[in-house]
């Protein structure tokens, strides 16, 4: 049987509330966090309030009650116009909150997750480390128990970590080796750490490319002590609980890269109208109009795929090649169409106070971040069958 990709009335009703918010009060003010490398607080309040934040979790956390197609929903239009406001919603749910929400304890959700959900506090996700990147089963960050204490010490280095160091960061959700497996691999656990511990460092704000309006940083930690009870599921099971959390996240990525690939055809369509050369709009052009076909071509591709994979979730079916396939094609396609925006825009296209400029500074790291494309490829290959290269 078909799965039906239309939207829901209630879903097509949140979809077009995000719409508005995002041409009515990010668009106009976004440039300025972005030129600026700052944090958009007021903007992210305004989302915590509208209740984006706790989109897929159940009402008794303080959440929506909605699900994540609902989140792709808001991902996908709020990155139409900006992805630094899109990146600091996905990191917050799908790398901050939803961790707790799938992993953690009774007791643990109720301390983090309504605060979360609401957007008085953001969380973060420490996995990536200096020397091991797409390879998360190389960390070397480390968490020893004290059982004179029953305290987890914790000692290392993460570093691009999203939302990490925000006036409004509350936690960041750290993976550790706690020890080792009988064949002498190491044994990751993942371990809550509340902003302010002693002994854990936030490094200034990273030098980025693009996303200048999101908040990344390198994380220390120096024998840096929380209680026993801040264990995140069961010991030894990190790896692959992140690992759930990476599938699912991707399925997010995939959304926001879809949002971005939208955002060019939008911006480009509206520009291919107004700009006239030798004597007409440049839209009468084939080659343009040829460009913008394609262009939305891909864009309505992209989100079937991640739609697909999002509706696999919430039927409980198996998603992960799926999630993969969608956040390839669509982070690929978003580069391109970010390119192809620049080059339909000219000169303009290089300038800063156009969006496109920013769309085309925010594109390259889709095929980076939470697996890289080469990531993805070996994923699918192995969801095929063949034997890991």
């Amino acid at each position: 049987m078909p799965i039906d990709h239309r939207l829901t009335p209630e879903h097509e009703e949140l979809r077009r509330t995000v719409e508005e918010f995002a041409h009515e009060v990010v668009a106009p003010k976004i440039g300025e966090f972005y030129e600026n490398h700052e944090f958009p607080y007021e903007i992210v309040r305004e989302m915590g309030r509208m209740g984006l934040f706790g989109l897929p979790f159940p009402e008794s956390y303080g959440g929506m009650g909605g699900d994540y197609l609902a989140l792709g929903i808001a991902l996908e239009e709020l990155a139409r116009v900006d992805s630094s406001v899109a990146i600091t919603l996905e990191a917050g749910v799908s790398l901050g909150a939803m961790p707790v929400y799938r992993f953690g304890t009774e007791e643990q959700k109720r301390e983090w997750l309504p605060r979360m959900c609401s957007g008085e506090i953001l969380g973060a996700f420490g996995l990536t480390e200096p020397e091991c990147g797409s390879d998360a089963g190389g960390t070397r960050t480390t968490a020893r128990l004290d059982e004179d204490t029953d305290e987890w010490v914790v000692n290392g280095t993460k570093c691009f970590i999203t939302n990490s160091g925000t006036d409004i960061t509350g936690l960041v959700t750290v993976t550790a080796v706690t020890g080792r497996k009988p064949d002498g691999r190491p044994e990751i656990s993942t371990v809550i750490v509340p902003s302010g511990t002693p002994g854990f460092t936030v490094a200034p704000a990273y030098s980025k490319v693009g996303w200048n309006a999101s908040d990344t940083r390198e994380l220390s930690f120096a024998d840096v002590r929380v209680p026993k009870a801040n264990l995140l599921g069961e010991e030894g099971r990190g790896y692959a609980q992140f690992l759930r959390i990476l599938d699912e996240g991707r399925i997010a990525i995939s959304a926001l890269a879809t949002g971005l690939a939208q955002g060019c055809v939008d911006e480009s369509v509206a520009y291919a109208k107004s700009r006239t050369a030798f004597g007409r709009p440049i839209g009468d052009n084939q080659a343009i109009q040829f460009k913008l076909a394609d262009m939305e071509m891909r864009a309505h591709t992209a989100r079937i795929a991640w739609r697909d994979a999002a509706s696999r979730l919430l039927h409980g079916e198996p998603f992960k090649k799926e999630a993969a396939l969608a956040k390839l094609y669509s982070s690929e396609i978003a580069v391109t169409n970010a390119r192809e925006a620049t080059q339909i825009h000219g000169g303009y296209g290089f300038m800063n106070e156009y969006p496109v400029a920013r769309m085309w500074r925010d594109s390259k790291i889709l095929e980076i971040g939470e697996g890289t494309s080469e990531v993805q490829r070996m994923l699918i290959a192995r969801e095929l069958g063949l034997a890991a290269g």
